[in-house]
């Protein structure tokens, strides 16, 4: 008798000349609609799903292969003796192969052109039933859900699929169906924090290696959520690593803070310098300003269409990244003067997604740090607010992305000093003052730091940062208080008819 392969695919391509090699080889073809169609019109011989179950396609389509007739023949057990009678008494067929792939949701979920009737009718049910009874029973069944596999099972398919092709076959498919389900319920649940934390990612690429080079890595992208890492283009440089996709997730996230035109520069996981200005090149030119030296094999994220003028003095020293919505063409042919130079483009600003961090045994998922203060609380008797409100803001969306303890000097919408990564506050602090003030000596149109501000990522608990700001000649301070310490501070300040301004919202990133 025949074996029977059972095949119903939404991704045609390359199934009529799989399906045509496997008639030559003596088996018989079953399908549904679109594929029976498809399969037809190549003349092969092909019979419909319908003459097997005994039992019209209904509900247009979404009712075809749930029936016993298709289930029991795949789920019987071929070494059972009273499996085999079942079906021999209940006039059912064995099927030997499942040939099936998905509706493809992955893509509609995240398409916003779909209204939410319309993407739910691109959740599959049957097909993922007839894997998973396949997957099953799959040392009787042999089940493909990728077309990539049909030539491997071609290949074996005269001397016997071995056993390790076909496992190997079954755990893709509860691999595709567990990310499906999991995609399938994060758009209907729509919570940051269901009962069970089901993700959905598919590889987009093998990374050369980790974070070292003795580490393994990939990428992977989510299906359901659409995201700057995950829609870039890349039009330029030598494959993205493992460090420079974390690195360009803080880029772009700091980036995409700031309306005005805006420049990152980045190295590491931290910003080493950032700017507004009047244009993308002046934007650059005072990020690239801050930390001349650390910006050397870092990113550079602008929120504008990069000109050539801007790509020109980049081109000057060493980038691994530059990123920007769009290119000039004459910008982009300079910036492919050098080939390995990763020149991104950006789909749009980050959008909204909540953090997760994997621990041993665990994940911990928060939502995003979104808020950037609670209220504006003069605590001194100094109040400069209003004079150094732009600036304030400034130094409150930078602080964000820098390693906690984080200290962040701004001037004129531009950092002049930025520490962090310390496990107490006064190192940052005296390291951020240090960099300003060597930076103010060097720059006259900088001035002296009595008119920058300084941004904190946490309270101050002891009056000794405000000290060392003092001594550098600053009369701004911006901090989220909390401590019951804070008092000290605000003594100091009052001393040296310094403003300190509490935010009422912490920013720590470990």
């Amino acid at each position: 008798m025949a074996k029977k392969a059972l095949i119903s695919v939404f991704d045609k391509s390359g199934i009529a000349s799989f399906a045509g090699k496997l008639a030559d080889k003596g088996w018989e073809l079953i399908s549904t609609g679109g594929t029976f169609r498809a399969l037809s019109e190549q003349g092969l011989a092909v019979k419909e799903i319908s003459e097997i179950s005994h039992f019209p396609e209904i509900f247009d389509g979404r009712v075809k292969t749930l029936t016993p007739q298709v289930h029991a023949g795949i789920l019987a057990r071929r070494g059972r003796e009273d499996d085999m009678k079942t079906l021999d008494e209940l006039g059912i067929g064995a099927i030997d192969m499942v040939v099936v792939n998905l509706y493809p949701f992955f893509d509609k979920v995240a398409d916003t052109s779909l209204s939410f009737d319309e993407k739910v009718e691109f959740i599959d049910i049957g097909g993922p039933a007839m894997l998973r009874s396949a997957a099953k029973n799959f040392q009787d069944v042999i089940v493909i859900s990728d077309p990539a596999d049909y030539q491997t099972v071609l290949d074996e398919l005269d001397g016997g699929v071995s056993f390790e092709t076909r496992r190997k076959l079954a755990g893709k498919v509860f691999n595709l169906t567990s990310a499906y389900d999991a995609a399938t319920s994060r758009f209907l649940l729509n919570e940051d924090f269901p009962k069970y934390y089901s993700m959905s990612y598919q590889k987009a690429y093998d990374l050369r290696y980790g974070e070292n080079p003795h580490q393994q890595a990939a990428y992977y992208t989510d299906t359901v959520q659409a995201g700057a890492l995950r829609d870039f283009v890349q039009l330029n440089g030598k494959e993205l690593s493992y460090n420079n996709l974390r690195d360009l997730e803080i880029a772009w996230r700091l980036v995409s803070e700031f309306d005005e035109p805006f420049c990152c520069a980045l190295k590491h996981n931290t910003p080493c310098g950032a700017a507004v200005g009047f244009d993308i090149y002046e934007a650059y030119t005072k990020a690239h300003r801050c930390d001349p030296v650390s910006i050397f094999g870092g990113i550079a994220g602008v929120n504008r269409k990069l000109d050539k003028r801007t790509a020109e003095i980049m081109n000057q020293l060493f980038l691994e990244i530059v990123a920007a919505p769009d290119f000039d063409d004459d910008a982009l042919e300079v910036l492919r003067k050098k080939k390995n130079l990763r020149v991104l483009k950006m789909p749009g600003k980050s959008l909204p997604s909540v953090g997760l961090s994997k621990v041993n045994g665990g994940l911990l998922v928060q939502t995003e740090d979104s808020l950037l203060y609670d209220g504006m609380e003069t605590l001194t008797k100094a109040d400069y607010k209003d004079k150094y409100i732009s600036d304030i803001l400034f130094g409150l969306k930078v602080v964000k992305y820098v390693k906690s303890n984080a200290i962040v000097i701004v001037k004129d919408g531009a950092t002049l000093g930025i520490g962090g990564g310390q496990v107490n506050r006064l190192w940052p602090t005296k390291d951020a003052l240090k960099r300003a003030g060597k930076l103010a000596a060097e720059n006259p149109e900088i001035g002296s730091l009595n008119k920058a501000v300084l941004v904190s990522d946490a309270f101050f608990p002891f009056s000794d940062c405000v000290e060392e700001a003092h001594r550098h000649g600053l009369e701004m301070i911006v901090q989220p208080g909390g401590s019951r310490n804070d008092y000290m501070s605000v003594e100091v300040c009052d001393k040296y008819d310094m403003c300190m301004i509490q935010t009422n919202i912490r920013h720590f990133m470990h």
